[in-house]
């Protein structure tokens, strides 16, 4: 249990400090399978074998020591089995490492499928897939099976062949020790004895074999496991950044053109500047697919930029200790995620400083989220369900996350995509009194789609095909009659 203890600890913590291009990559079945059955395979294995080919290791040794003490040419037919018996397990050894992996990775897949599955149910259901969704599942259980039965005959013939060669070591005992007894070279005691010998030496090499088998299984299907282990932690995590005394919040990109890993050719970004000073509210707007998302997620220091740069108060964003940036930043997406566990907690999530119910409370009353929290059964201390919440209500607890964090930034990725207008009107109400709060200097970015709730912003940017196509306040980008013109009247006819 301490061996898989540590063993889980260790491949979490270190998938937990990748960057979001691992996370891109890699499926999340794929992870937890890892995680859970390739990290009990290896402990179990490890565990139960490694003690037995070191008791087999000795027991073998020691055989081989007393029947060349008893006769050196008996002993070599012994031996002669013996490395026979190794030259057939090691063809086995390598193809059953081989099997293993392809049975892991195929096991990894089904339940890959299975979760996505389940975590999709309600498309499912509505689609009517479901016997889709099975036979998807069930082309990777047929690939496991198929991969398990032929490892079954393999291990089948490796065990004849055991049989057959340990029969053969008994005969070849009794001939030869018939043979040097008629002939006056041996006793029958010391055939006794290098009969038994022989049975301890064939009997050890093959335990010795099936244990060292076992671990080759293990260290084939647990290869993914050590492959993630080894992989180097984010940057983000290792490197000490700088921390700034004072963040006044003065944003500019710099030249700043990004592609994802998966889109090498097709760039999101393509070179853009833009300036946010402090106490700003700045709206990006445009096109699904233009880029807007992704330069919050490179504020973030999700991504980096491919080219050019982020400055924050004139200094580089890399340099940064990003941690200490996000605990200033304050960040609610457009489909909002919340955890199991109760709604106090869930506005409290990732706040670095100490909060009391007040606190929380006040950051709720600011989202408009308090009246329908004290209307659920345990107030805030309800835990969060998929069927408890609506999506409007979700969408206002992550911002009331984001509240009571007094960030400095404040990024807001379509906050009212799930309100009714009168959610969203006092949502807008509440940015721009968050903007002339005295007491703290904050900016705010503004990802809408809804040009109402860009309309008033202090800067509008206007993203298209990955470029800023126009900026300036709304009445200035109305009067030159470009893409946002053409974007309020698509919406106001």
């Amino acid at each position: 249990m301490t061996l898989l203890k540590r063993l889980r600890g260790t491949l979490y913590k270190n998938m937990l400090f990748q960057n979001i291009s691992f996370f891109d990559r890699e499926p999340v079945g794929n992870l937890t399978s890892r995680l859970g059955a390739d990290c009990q395979k290896l402990s179990h294995i490890i565990s139960n074998n490694l003690h037995l080919i070191v008791r087999y290791t000795l027991q073998g040794t020691g055989a081989l020591l007393n029947l060349l003490t008893l006769s050196w040419p008996l002993a070599m037919s012994s031996c002669f089995i013996c490395t026979l018996l190794c030259l057939i397990f090691l063809v086995y050894g390598r193809y059953q490492k081989k099997v293993a992996k392809l049975i892991q990775d195929s096991a990894a897949h089904a339940n890959e499928v299975s979760q996505e599955t389940f975590s999709l149910i309600r498309t499912i259901r509505v689609n009517g897939t479901e016997s889709k969704e099975y036979e998807r599942y069930r082309y990777w259980l047929d690939k496991l099976a198929f991969v398990s039965v032929r490892e079954s005959a393999a291990y089948g013939l490796w065990n004849f062949s055991f049989s057959t060669l340990y029969r053969l070591t008994q005969v070849f005992a009794i001939l030869l020790g018939g043979v040097s007894i008629l002939s006056g070279h041996a006793s029958a005691e010391q055939l006794t004895k290098y009969v038994l010998y022989c049975e301890w030496l064939i009997y050890a090499a093959w335990r010795l074999a099936d244990n060292y088998s076992s671990l080759l299984q293990c260290v084939g299907a647990s290869e993914k496991v050590f492959q993630l282990i080894d992989i180097l932690p984010s940057n983000q995590f290792s490197a000490k950044g700088v921390k700034l005394q004072k963040l006044r919040v003065q944003l500019e990109f710099v030249n700043v053109s990004y592609h994802y890993p998966s889109r090498t050719k097709t760039p999101t970004l393509k070179e853009v500047n833009i300036c946010i000073q402090p106490n700003e509210v700045m709206a990006i707007v445009g096109r699904s697919g233009s880029g807007k998302s992704t330069l919050v997620h490179l504020l973030l220091g999700l991504y980096e930029p491919t080219h050019g740069q982020i400055l924050i108060d004139g200094h580089p964003l890399i340099n940064l200790d990003i941690r200490w940036l996000r605990e200033n930043i304050g960040y609610v997406g457009q489909e909002p995620h919340l955890f199991r566990m109760d709604i106090k907690s869930n506005i409290s999530y990732g706040c670095s400083r100490d909060l009391n119910q007040e606190d929380i409370e006040r950051a709720a009353k600011q989202a408009y989220a308090h009246d329908f929290i004290c209307s659920l059964p345990n107030g805030y201390e309800t835990i969060v369900d998929d069927e408890l919440l609506s999506g409007g209500q979700k969408q206002r607890i992550a911002i009331a996350r984001a509240i009571v964090r007094d960030p400095v930034i404040l990024i807001l990725d379509e906050p009212t995509s799930a309100l009714d207008a009168e959610s969203e009107y006092y949502i807008q109400e509440l940015m721009f009194g968050l903007k002339s709060d005295m007491k703290a200097k904050r900016s705010i970015i503004l990802i809408a789609h809804r040009l109402s709730t860009a309309r008033a912003a202090d800067k509008i940017v206007v993203m298209n095909d990955g470029r800023v196509a126009e900026m300036g306040d709304h009445k200035k980008l109305l009067q030159q009659n470009g893409l946002y013109a053409r974007l309020h009247q698509l919406q106001y006819i």
